[in-house]
């Protein structure tokens, strides 16, 4: 009787110790739908099989996912260099632009079909401790004014970046993907080939394919199977890629149309922040975890053509406390010819002082007043003045209808200034 009593009595405690179990157990423990991640491996793009920089629809997927997961994507830099906080402009010199941007993917998303629309949700972004922004000389929307090469070493937390290179300044953390898409069609690619081609024999710049540093190396390198057919990832497309649209921030979702099996989904060259206009060439650049969910919308490619994109009150959040701002309108001295129109017979806008309906050279004079403002009232020299323009001025669009002069702002945040 005794032993059936103790017996008894144990059982008991072994019930309560597993309801108490049950009942005090971690929340951590507690798992949804799987995440999938797409992880990168080495030091750069081409000692990693989940990533590539060019685009073509031969491109093999990586990894699965289903919409409704999470999906995340470790991504590199921009440049895919070996930048760090001691780097020095002498090092932007040895970089190897041949292999820019280097993506993270592709993914293929189950159920995804040509003339769909891939609906991309950013959940997050873990930014990395360093991050860089640089002059190439040759690059950069005043590339003519700027020639000589410069680089900030930013120390990136969730909070803000600082730069010793310039040490007036605190940019806050308003991260986005300066890179996402899906892979081109066939149809797509030689389209877009044709078009490029075309501008680059007028004299226009156009990136044509380069094998030199293209990955996958077996189907976009030397010896690659599409060598001749695959798309530089610096310009945006319709299909998406390296828009640079600092409002698609955490919480909005970018609408892509879909044009293989699959959608054939990719991120990378994600930005710490970046001024609406990102003029010196880069943003604020980091390597990142980006995490995102997509759904599809059926039959909607006919509808969604270019990217879209969509959110809430993230737009407020982006906007400064307090600013100064500059205009521009359309107006050169006699006998210069805009570095964007070189391409162009000059003979009639060389004399000119006044053009009609230009918007490049409306911006580049706004900026350029901006940039004195800053060497004026902030003590900035004229290179961390462009920096600070490339990460935090935002060039905004008055007017198209005032002919000839429309005009551009350059809206300066007064609040990322140290006091």
């Amino acid at each position: 009787m005794r032993r059936q009593k103790r017996i008894g009595v144990i059982g008991i405690i072994l019930v309560v110790t597993a309801i108490a179990a049950i009942v005090w157990a971690d929340t951590s423990d507690v798992k949804g739908i799987p995440e999938v991640v797409v992880k990168k491996s080495g030091p750069h793009c081409k000692d990693d099989a989940n990533c590539f920089n060019r685009y073509h629809p031969a491109i093999k997927p990586k990894v699965k996912a289903k919409p409704g997961q999470m999906i995340v994507f470790e991504t590199r830099d921009a440049l895919d260099s070996d930048l760090d906080f001691q780097s020095i402009p002498d090092d932007v010199t040895a970089l190897d632009l041949n292999l820019v941007h280097p993506m993270t993917g592709p993914v293929y998303i189950e159920g995804a079909e040509r003339g769909d629309v891939l609906a991309v949700t950013l959940v997050d972004i873990e930014p990395d401790d360093y991050g860089y922004t640089v002059i190439v000389p040759g690059f950069g929307f005043l590339r003519d004014k700027f020639t000589k090469p410069y680089i900030a070493n930013w120390r990136l937390t969730r909070l803000e970046a600082t730069s010793e290179q310039i040490p007036a300044v605190a940019i806050p953390f308003n991260g986005f993907m300066g890179s996402v898409g899906v892979l081109p069609g066939e149809p797509e690619t030689e389209k877009i080939l044709a078009r490029e081609a075309q501008l680059a024999e007028a004299g226009g710049i156009a990136l044509t394919p380069q094998p030199l540093g293209a990955l996958p190396a077996d189907v976009c390198g030397s010896e690659g199977t599409h060598k001749d057919k695959c798309l530089r990832t610096i310009p945006p497309r319709e299909n998406g890629g390296n828009m640079d649209v600092k409002q698609m921030q955490v919480g909005t979702t970018l609408l892509l149309p879909v044009f293989i099996d699959g959608a054939g989904l990719f991120v990378g060259d994600v930005h710490y922040a970046q001024g609406d206009g990102e003029v010196s060439g880069t943003a604020i650049e980091m390597g990142a975890k980006v995490t995102v969910t997509v759904e599809l919308l059926k039959g909607m490619a006919a509808f969604v053509k270019m990217p879209h994109f969509k959110g809430g009150a993230q737009l407020k959040k982006l906007a400064p406390t307090s600013f100064y701002a500059t205009t521009g309108i359309p107006l050169k001295p006699a006998g210069e010819i805009p570095i964007y129109s070189t391409y162009i017979d000059g003979t009639k806008i060389a004399p000119l002082t006044n053009l009609s309906e230009d918007l490049a050279v409306a911006a580049r004079n706004a900026l350029i007043e901006i940039i004195d403002y800053m060497v004026k009232e902030k003590g900035l020299t004229p290179e961390q003045a462009y920096v600070v323009a490339s990460v935090a001025v935002d060039l905004r669009i008055g007017q198209l209808v005032d002919v000839p002069n429309y005009i551009v702002s350059a809206v300066l945040p007064l609040d990322i200034f140290k006091k």
